[in-house]
């Protein structure tokens, strides 16, 4: 991206294929569309591009993964809970895929941002700001469960590097799960597709106990 020209004054929002312009500092939910999450994360490479295929392994293709095994590690949850699962990366919709390394590098100011960028998403789509503690644990556990599974199938790191980081998995198998990196069409469609889903499941939910 080309830089802003000398002397403009500061800018700290992107501007979205929706029109929406999203304010980094201070995003509100109402500049949040789910096409463009689905679009930037079918965008975003996950470990920097640095995986086997034809394809990159995006950050959309991650989070259906996540959500299906979050799905498996906790088979009563809501329909609201499986959509947090699903969005649980949404904000790298603009801020990218930092790696983990990087993140450490850069410290609290790329953490503090992720973070307010979460709240507004959640806040669109009418989940807690805040998620509870034992929902956050259960996402993670699900997120490193990916991740080593990416790691060892896609990334190139050994069974030994990937326990060392993530953890290994026990009661899983990787041929249960859609490890195979796909293009960024399947990938935009088929986040939209189970976010709508996941939304009709929370709506009809809604509905059945209002009315009772």
């Amino acid at each position: 991206m080309a830089a802003d020209r000398a002397g403009a004054p500061p800018r700290a929002w992107q501007r979205m294929l929706s029109g929406r312009r999203l304010d980094l500092l201070d995003p509100s939910p109402l500049d949040i569309e789910i096409a463009d999450i689905a679009h930037g994360l079918a965008r975003v490479a996950r470990w920097n591009g640095q995986t086997s295929g034809d394809h990159a392994f995006s950050v959309a293709q991650h989070s259906l993964v996540v959500e299906a095994l979050f799905a498996e590690l906790s088979p009563a949850a809501s329909a609201e809970a499986r959509l947090a699962a699903l969005l649980h990366d949404a904000p790298e919709y603009v801020i990218g895929d930092m790696i983990s390394p990087f993140k450490s590098v850069m410290g609290g100011s790329y953490k503090d941002c992720e973070l307010r960028l979460q709240r507004a998403i959640h806040l669109r789509f009418s989940l807690p700001a805040e998620l509870s503690p034992g929902l956050l644990k259960d996402i993670k556990r699900a997120d490193q469960i990916a991740a080593y599974y990416e790691a060892t199938l896609l990334a190139g790191f050994s069974t030994a590097e990937a326990t060392e980081y993530f953890g290994r998995p026990r009661g899983f198998s990787a041929d249960r799960f859609d490890f195979t990196p796909r293009s960024v069409t399947w990938a935009q469609a088929a986040f939209l597709k189970r976010f709508a889903t996941l939304e009709a499941h929370r709506q009809s939910f809604l509905a059945a106990n209002s009315a009772t």
